[in-house]
């Protein structure tokens, strides 16, 4: 059993590539994904922050950000590594992985550097689409040129 995702939202670091012992390539980085609710509500009020989340930069809305621990393996771990920097934004879709406990998939715990307990679930990737560059978003990519369909190799 598996749960399929698909996202769309920036990077939030370099991607780092690493080899396994047998010499596979696997690159990781981080994804920000953002969700936004109106603070209006229909009659005229106000709804309420929820948990966790913040008002946005227009004051209009609430937001939360969402951080997801991206894992690709092989020709799509090089290819990510060679395109892809902090700030593109990318849609991707894979299999959520994370803790299994008695059949029950789980997030991977741990404390932040702060002291705030932290949980996460990682998403192997066996899709990446380049939906823009940091240039394009509002900064400078100060990387490759995006490529071409016909230099991707999926």
């Amino acid at each position: 059993m598996f749960q399929r995702v698909s996202l769309i939202g920036y990077v939030g670091q370099d991607p780092e590539m690493r080899y396994t012992e047998s010499g596979v390539p696997v690159t990781s980085f981080s994804l920000a994904t953002k969700e936004t609710i109106s603070k209006s509500l229909p009659d005229g009020g106000e709804r309420p922050c929820p948990n966790g989340w913040k008002e946005s930069y227009n004051g209009r809305n609430w937001e939360v950000t969402t951080w997801w621990r991206v894992t690709c393996w092989r020709g799509l771990a090089e290819t990510v590594t060679k395109y892809v920097g902090k700030g593109r934004m990318l849609f991707v879709e894979g299999v959520v992985q994370g803790e299994a406990h008695d059949g029950a998939l789980n997030p991977r715990v741990w404390t932040g550097q702060d002291g705030t307990p932290r949980a996460s679930f990682e998403l192997r990737a066996d899709t990446v689409k380049f939906l823009g560059d940091r240039g394009e978003n509002g900064g400078s990519t100060g990387g490759p040129p995006a490529p071409t369909d016909e230099d991707l190799p999926f």
